[in-house]
């Protein structure tokens, strides 16, 4: 593949700790937050009532809303809002609308199915062109099947209530845009969703610039909060809204709204540069990067964004000439701003959505796209000489991985002189043939990102340490920092995969580390089920929570465990987790453990200094707990280093054990080929025709999933059995 950069490989110091940054900026001014924090942090300050109900994955921001109101927190008004749980999001919508008819500064949460049920009071909403700014999680819609993870059906679904949609595609831009569509929604009187990707940006930890009450006073103008306010319904100033209308008037009556979606698209542009002014980060409707000549683009929304802008900027390092158009703001659909970002040179574009609409001549964001070209260069208003290739495809549904190598396939593909329309990437599509190919070895991250992966379980602690550990890393160093976590849906109990960067130049990397300097597995049993070592690179570190000491392990381990080992390598260190968590009274607690060994091993802050961290970081977390909880972990801290042992690796391999199928071979066909290769953490592999077109799946399956799990396994004693159950 043209512009293929070699793989990065890391040396035995590859968790050393890198140089600082070297920009010169001030880190005491950055906070280390995930996107749901950061959307809700402005939000609550922006308005005085919030409807909820909970819905993955934005009931995080629900929660943060309901907890700073208990504890009192005012918003720029010096009030505490309202917050309001309903019986649904429905309820939640109707009293946003009601809420909204008093002339009262009002907003929720929401995503997916929650999204859906709020859109009969969307459409009044927009109806009566009502400022108000929901912020959306995006996710899937349940169709073939439910998905809490992270695409853009939900949002596309809700196009036709007319409330303007700007997208968000990275931590810093969600704070950045709450802020940014309040005051917008004031001026032009049209109410916004604030979108973001579900998981990939509202649960990642990103450190960012927080936007400050001033920044907030100065964009929101109180005169036209007391002009919303004077909208509001009220017995002083009788109206009537909410008319019957006859044919006679309502085609003329839905017609008066246009100059305000006309002019809207500009609005948004100036409070953009406003906040620029202010902050000194500045956005576009529409933003190009890439090369000044670029006879290629691909135009996307939403986190995807940042992986297209990476990748093409390193194609361009190798003699590409390639570029990314990054859609903020979807609706209203600027054509004029679509436009000015469009270099002229271009000559064939791609348009990804992260969605999909069976019987559709296309997506959305490419049917916009064509149609913006289209009807410019017929009116002689386009750069464009002649109408370029357009193609469109998807990518990323259901949070499927959408990495750099998929990103320079498209690329490639705009090159040939029939570039395949209405194509899938990072799938393999053998029913109808629209998925292109890609290399899964390319790989452009720079080779001072640190990068670390963590293997847990749900409700073991992993990824509570691993956000902690983000956090330190992110406050107490110059580094800028990543946190993202992978989730099974069966939540608690189920796998967990953390995957943290961190590094001193600005992460832009919304995808799963491929390459790891250091790998943590803290259960044991994970060696016999997970390809737990794929992403490790030569030379790195490999940390397992293990009941055996340094001097059994190593017969303990699978024979691919022992070769992976041996031939990348790796630097090999085993700690008892659950051991130390007992007899420190953690009870399975293991992640102070587990997240003492990591600092120690990684290099990134001075040990004794990490140490004095962690246990800063255990009174703040712990302390409302008393004063024993607080002991407990900083005991364990204490304990963990003293368990902690390299183990030596042998020269030659001999092969250990063989660990048995992932399912029985006298399992069923199905469970066989596909569920048990979703067992296995193979479902990425399996093609479309593996499965059911309607989502009809055989029953009874459950059984052939014996996870195995428990650290022990629990003996009845009929003598001191009191038979309870």
């Amino acid at each position: 593949m043209l512009g293929m950069q070699p793989k990065t490989v890391f040396t035995s110091n590859a968790m050393a700790c890198p140089k600082p940054n070297e920009s010169g900026d001030d880190m005491t001014d950055f906070v280390t937050i995930d996107g749901n924090e950061a959307a809700v942090s402005v939000a609550y300050r922006a308005n005085e009532v919030v409807a909820i109900y909970p819905i993955t994955p934005a009931s995080p921001m629900a929660e943060q809303d309901d907890s700073w109101a208990a504890a009192g927190k005012t918003n720029l008004w010096g009030n505490v809002p309202v917050i309001q749980q309903m019986q649904s999001e429905a309820g939640a919508a109707g009293a946003v609308h009601g809420a909204l008819q008093t002339g009262a500064l009002t907003t929720t949460f929401t995503a997916s199915q929650g999204l859906l049920l709020m859109i009969p009071n969307m459409y009044k909403i927009a109806g009566e062109l009502t400022a108000t700014v929901f912020h959306v999680a995006a996710r899937s819609l349940a169709t073939q099947g439910l998905s809490i993870f992270c695409d853009h059906s939900d949002v596309m679904a809700a196009r036709s209530t007319v409330f303007a949609m700007l997208f968000a595609g990275s931590v810093q831009e969600v704070m950045d845009f709450a802020l940014i569509t309040q005051a917008a929604t004031l001026k032009t009187r049209v109410p916004f969703l604030h979108v973001f990707d579900g998981f990939r940006t509202s649960h990642k930890i990103r450190k960012i610039v927080p936007v400050s009450t001033d920044d907030m006073q100065a964009l929101i103008d109180d005169r036209l909060v007391r002009m919303h306010r004077l909208r509001g319904l009220n017995p002083e100033r009788p109206v009537m809204r909410g008319t019957a209308q006859n044919p006679d008037v309502y085609f003329q009556t839905r017609e008066t709204v246009n100059p305000y979606y006309l002019a809207a698209p500009e609005i948004v542009q100036n409070v953009m540069d406003d906040f620029a002014a202010r902050t000194g980060r500045s956005y576009r409707l529409f933003e190009y990067s890439g090369a000044p000549d670029p006879d290629r683009v691909v135009v996307i929304m939403g986190s995807g964004g940042e992986t297209v802008v990476e990748t093409a900027a390193a194609l361009n390092r190798t003699g590409e000439r390639v570029g990314a158009i990054r859609v903020r703001l979807y609706r209203p659909f600027s054509v004029t701003h679509l436009l000015a970002a469009l270099p002229p040179t271009v000559r064939a574009i791609a348009v990804p959505d992260r969605t999909k609409e069976p019987g559709s001549l296309g997506e959305p964001l490419y049917l916009d796209v064509v149609a913006a070209l289209h009807e410019a260069i017929a009116a002689g208003v386009s750069p464009l000489a002649d109408m370029p290739r357009i193609v469109g495809g998807r990518y990323g549904l259901g949070s499927k991985e959408f990495t750099p190598a998929m990103v320079a396939a498209i690329y490639d593909e705009l090159k040939t002189s029939r570039p395949k329309n209405h194509f899938t990437v990072g799938i393999e599509d053998d029913v109808a043939g629209s998925s292109i190919d890609f290399d899964p070895d390319f790989d452009i991250e720079r080779d001072d990102t640190v990068r670390a992966v963590f293997w847990g379980l749900g409700s073991d602690g992993t990824v509570s340490a691993n956000r902690n550990a983000v956090k330190i890393i992110g406050e107490e160093t110059p580094y800028d920092v990543q946190g993202y976590f992978v989730y099974d849906s069966k939540k608690s109990g189920a796998v967990t995969v953390s995957h943290l960067r961190f590094g001193p130049h600005p992460l832009h990397s919304p995808y799963l580390i491929q390459h790891a300097g250091f790998v943590a597995v803290h259960q044991f049993d994970f060696l016999d089920r997970y390809p737990v070592l794929e992403r490790i690179d030569t030379g790195s570190v490999f940390l397992l929570n293990s009941p055996y000491g340094p001097d059994e392990i190593w017969d303990r381990l699978p024979a691919t465990v022992q070769r992976e080992i041996i031939e990348k390598g790796l630097r090999f260190f085993v700690i008892d987790g659950y051991r130390v968590a007992r007899e420190s009274g953690m009870g399975n607690r293991i992640n102070t453990v587990m997240q003492t060994c990591f600092f120690a091993l990684s290099g990134v802050l001075p040990k004794e200094e990490a140490i004095a961290k962690i246990k800063e970081s255990i009174v703040k977390a712990y302390g409302k707990r008393g004063p024993a909880i607080v002991r407990q972990n900083h005991e364990a801290v204490d304990r963990a280093l003293d368990h902690l042992f390299e183990v030596a690796i042998p020269e030659s391999f001999v092969p250990g054990y063989t660990p048995p199928p992932t399912v029985p071979e006298d399992a069923p066909v199905f469970v066989r080929h596909v569920t048990g290769e979703l067992i296995a953490g193979r479902g990425d592999t399996l093609p479309v025709s593996a499965f059911p077109a309607d989502g009809t799946y055989p029953v009874g399956t459950s059984r052939w999933e014996k996870r195995n799990i428990a650290a022990e396994a629990p003996v009845w004693e009929p003598d001191l059995c009191i038979q309870c159950g």
